[in-house]
């Protein structure tokens, strides 16, 4: 067999991605849920036939390691002999590949070439309704997954291209919005065929020997470019420490630790020595655990490498089975992201002494999971509002910290737009402003955000969890810390604000409003060191107060002119120079 060469090597593997590509953006376009169309809660890639990454389109990062221990599972349960053309298989089971809560359903596609199986198309997202005991169906004070919603234990939905009526009637019998759930299953699989044709399409136009000799060239030389990253990285072992102060279900913080060890060969992702799993719905699976360790592996050695299975194959996690961060069933998992957010903030306060340039200090790091659902006064029908918040981010060693992103494990989701927010529900988006309470350094954080929400309806429940409610993101090299997730409920009576982290299906009362308050990054370096006109500028743009600009970087400024005072500024900064 003749050697394919270079030129069309490329073509393949940018064909591949092309693929995934144009199957992530067919499901966005076809969704009927702002999840998936507005929020992008979703994630399409391809595996070669033994489950190993391809290519992968992206919105949440948290589903780096779903595609292909999704395709994993299905081989376990299927074998060659089961799979044909034309089936789909769905799994959303925590605890045998899919990774992370009953809301995240994976569909898997096997793609045959001449009848024999070559490659498999799988994506996953969140289905906005998938039963369970509260509107949205995940919740925040769940005990055990079977009241999470319906769970697919790896199931054929359509076989030889024939929809599996029995599984799609379950489905509309167990789920609030049975028409909508089943318009993004249809969506969801439809994308996976258009991803089957494109791939097909390469194999007829380069032949089955140049396709699969270009996809293993492609894993060995993400396996090669991840060597080569790694060879630049400190060797040794580096430990981090925390608590997730989600609070869940009244059952406090969990402890939780890493041991990171970097040798030319590996990069472990040591967990066992965090706490057990709860009862309470913070857990995640040591399927959600791999996940996370992609995300900040990915992060810290080649943000703009292709993922695919070579380049994480140093990459190894090692977690303890039943702890939080490998929870066994019948372990509640709905909120999962808080545990498996976590992971990827202490793998990188562990490494950041020994490789500051390339981490950021502490962000607000929870999902700031939210549901507003009710049962609509006009229609009689139920709504579910679902999105994730958006925070502040931490400060690196050359930059400031940037303002009202997603945390790390939703990647490149976003927030609902409000006019889509206030067209498809009963609300009014009051206030969309930025959290101005930063953690002060050389490079400040960045801003969190304010969202308010009014209802309009006679009734609605609120469901939200945040971590980093009581520990503020964590301030870098002199840097200050930044500030907490906070939610505040504002009873339309007038009466005192009720104030916390998180809340189970709470029940709200036309008028009443909701605050989402996200936290603001950790500072990077001593705030003396930020230069005075760069405080001065931050005041302008009201980043900060001018009484921030005081009391944490020694900066006075005329209320009235805005200007420098810079004899006092100098005075005050020595001061506080002599007292640090």
């Amino acid at each position: 067999m003749a050697k394919v060469d270079p030129f069309t090597r490329e073509n393949i593997a940018q064909g591949l991605i092309a693929a995934a590509e144009e199957m992530f953006l067919t499901w966005g376009r076809t969704s009927q849920s702002t999840i998936i169309y507005e929020v992008l809660d979703y994630a399409c890639g391809l595996t070669d036939a033994r489950g190993n990454l391809i290519a992968q389109a992206n919105g949440v990062t948290g589903f780096l390691g779903a595609i292909t221990y999704s395709v994993i599972s299905t081989l376990e349960k299927f074998g060659l002999e089961n799979l044909k053309p034309g089936d789909i298989i769905l799994t959303n089971d925590p605890f045998t590949g899919s990774g992370t809560h009953l809301c995240d359903v994976s569909a898997v596609l096997p793609i045959f070439y001449d009848g024999e199986l070559v490659a498999f198309a799988a994506n996953k997202g969140h289905w906005n309704e998938i039963g369970g005991k509260n509107l949205g169906s995940w919740s925040t004070n769940a005990t055990e997954i079977y009241q999470e919603g319906l769970q697919f234990p790896v199931i054929k939905i359509y076989e030889e291209g024939k929809l599996n009526e029995a599984v799609r009637d379950m489905i509309a019998a167990n789920c609030r919005t049975p028409d909508m759930t089943l318009g993004d299953l249809y969506a969801q699989t439809a994308s996976l065929r258009i991803a089957e044709k494109r791939v097909l399409e390469l194999f007829d136009k380069y032949g089955k020997d140049a396709v699969m000799e270009s996809i293993e060239t492609l894993l060995e030389n993400g396996r090669k470019l991840a060597l080569k990253e790694l060879a630049k990285m400190p060797k040794g072992t580096f430990e981090a420490e925390s608590y997730i102060d989600a609070n869940a279900n009244g059952l406090g913080d969990v402890y939780i630790k890493v041991k990171v060890t970097i040798t030319d060969d590996n990069f472990v992702v040591d967990l066992t020595e965090s706490g057990d799993q709860i009862a309470a719905p913070i857990n995640c699976t040591r399927f959600g655990a791999y996940s996370a360790g992609r995300i900040i592996y990915h992060a810290l050695l080649n943000p703009d490498a292709e993922p695919n299975e070579g380049f994480y194959s140093p990459l190894k996690v090692i977690v303890r089975e039943g702890s939080v961060f490998a929870a066994v069933r019948p372990a509640p998992v709905s909120t999962n992201w808080e545990a498996l957010s976590h992971i990827t903030d202490l793998v990188a306060k562990a490494l950041a002494p020994v490789i500051p340039e390339r981490i950021t200090a502490g962000h607000f790091l929870s999902i700031i999971g939210t549901i507003l659902a009710g049962i609509e006064d006009d229609t009689g029908q139920p709504f579910v509002l679902c999105e994730p918040q958006a925070g502040g981010w931490g400060a690196g060693y050359n930059k400031d910290g940037e303002n009202g992103l997603v945390a790390i494990a939703d990647g490149e989701t976003y927030m609902i737009p409000v006019e889509v927010a206030e067209y498809k529900y009963p609300i009014i988006v009051e206030q969309y402003a930025f959290n101005l309470s930063t953690g002060a350094g050389k490079f400040r954080g960045g801003c969190g955000l304010i969202r308010d929400y009014r209802l309009l309806n006679s009734n609605a429940e609120l469901t939200t969890i945040v971590s980093r409610h009581r520990i503020p993101p964590w301030g870098f090299a002199g840097g200050k810390d930044g500030s907490p997730n906070v939610v505040e409920i504002h009873p339309a009576d007038g009466s005192e604000p009720i104030i916390g982290a998180t809340f189970s299906n709470y029940p709200m009362r036309k008028g009443d409003l909701v605050r989402f308050i996200s936290g603001c990054g950790g500072g990077y370096g001593d705030p003396l060191a930020r230069p005075v006109e760069k405080v001065w500028q931050d005041v302008k743009d009201e980043y900060i107060t001018i009484e921030t600009a005081a009391r944490e970087y020694g900066v006075i400024i005329d209320p009235v002119t805005l200007e420098i005072d810079r004899g006092k500024t100098e005075k005050l900064r020595e001061e506080m120079s002599r007292q640090n």
